[in-house]
């Protein structure tokens, strides 16, 4: 086993592939990046059964598993929970996983992307079960589970399930304060119940990086020599209860930038702390909606649309150039919860509206945005 680990864990869900075909991982590039992260003192891949048109696994094996000793690295990969219709998958799924990587055992094992209905998918074909008797068995040494959805949720699922080891989180310095993807709050969560979180999308898939002139020149007045990503990657790792901070590293220039400041890592000072929450409030700043949360359209809303909340997932779509987890988060919300779509033109909502939106063409546009892709 690897006896330390550095705070940056290698995503492969962005690999470089060949003539844009997303299923055909360029392996000699990947072999390429693979080398220079380990060489670096990095050992912590993650991957999953549907990355990459599910070769991701495969493009492991070849450029990882298939070149090193095994007590070199730590590789995690994923149950696809929202694939289960049977007590007997989690064990199909998992097979057929090891025989993808060319491991008898993982290090990690997370049932993926829990929210509210695939936790109860997980509890209906026994998942938690069939996961805690495959590391009985010596095929998985840590169990736990990637997140998308509220705090409540969140603590539900550790409340009843307390061997889940560790927490997958979308967390980064624009999330953090997020009403939709709750970053702190599930943080939070986590850190009550004893568990460490393994944080995901830290420059929100490379939205981050192309950030606004003002926020650039507040980060290059600081730290001249640091790139945008940096920022990003250094918020979420300065987090005490973080293990790994993952990046999806698509090309070897990320590769070294990444592992350039990684490698010795210095968490962010309070000046620093100070600057990424004024980058946020920037970013947040230049709204397509200008809706102040008040929460009196939805009390008035006879499908009971939460408007406030699918704004401020709208306004993440269109700051994050089109880039966003909101679809997720989208589909995420409780029965009883109307969609932007079941708008029935009544227009109470206008009524009651202190900033006088026209919110009926804009939950037009939320509808068009989320829910041809709303998981």
């Amino acid at each position: 086993m690897v006896k330390t680990m550095k705070k940056l864990g290698f995503g492969t869900m962005r690999l470089p592939v060949i003539d844009g075909d997303t299923a055909k991982v360029d392996l000699e590039k990947f072999s390429q990046m693979v080398d220079l992260f380990l060489a670096r003192g990095f050992t912590y891949f993650d991957t999953s059964y549907v990355y990459h048109g599910g070769m991701s696994e495969c493009a492991l094996k070849t450029a990882l598993v298939d070149r090193y000793p095994r007590d070199k690295f730590t590789i995690t990969t994923k149950l696809p929970v929202f694939l289960l219709q049977s007590d007997g998958d989690t064990r199909k799924y998992f097979a057929e996983q090891l025989q993808r990587l060319g491991t008898d055992y993982v290090d990690y094992y997370w049932l993926h992307a829990l929210n509210a209905a695939t936790y109860a998918q997980a509890e209906k074909f026994h998942a938690f079960e069939e996961m805690q008797k495959l590391k009985d068995e010596g095929k998985i040494r840590h169990l736990g589970f990637s997140f998308h959805d509220s705090a409540q949720v969140l603590d539900r699922i550790l409340t009843a399930h307390p061997e889940m080891e560790y927490v997958q989180l979308q967390l980064n310095y624009f999330d953090w304060d997020s009403n939709s993807v709750q970053a702190k709050a599930c943080y939070e969560t986590v850190v009550r119940h004893g568990r460490q979180v393994v944080v995901m999308e830290p420059v929100k898939g490379g939205s981050l990086v192309q950030v606004p002139a003002e926020v650039e020149q507040m980060f290059r007045q600081k730290q001249p020599d640091l790139s945008n990503a940096s920022w990003a990657i250094r918020f979420a790792a300065s987090l005490d209860h973080v293990l790994v901070v993952l990046s999806g590293m698509s090309n070897m220039e990320q590769v070294e930038d990444n592992t350039s400041y990684m490698e010795n890592f210095v968490p962010l000072d309070q000046e620093e702390q100070e600057i990424v929450q004024k980058a946020a409030a920037v970013i947040r700043s230049q709204r397509e909606v200008d809706c102040i949360a008040c929460g009196k359209c939805t009390q008035v809303c006879p499908e009971k649309i939460p408007m406030a909340d699918y704004f401020d997932m709208y306004n993440e779509f269109c700051q994050m150039h089109h880039y966003t987890n909101g679809m997720v988060y989208y589909g995420a919300f409780p029965a009883g919860t109307g969609k932007a779509s079941e708008c029935i033109g009544c227009g109470k909502c206008e009524e009651v509206c202190p900033k006088k939106l026209p919110i009926q063409d804009l939950l037009k546009k939320v509808a068009a945005a989320f829910e041809t892709t709303a998981l």
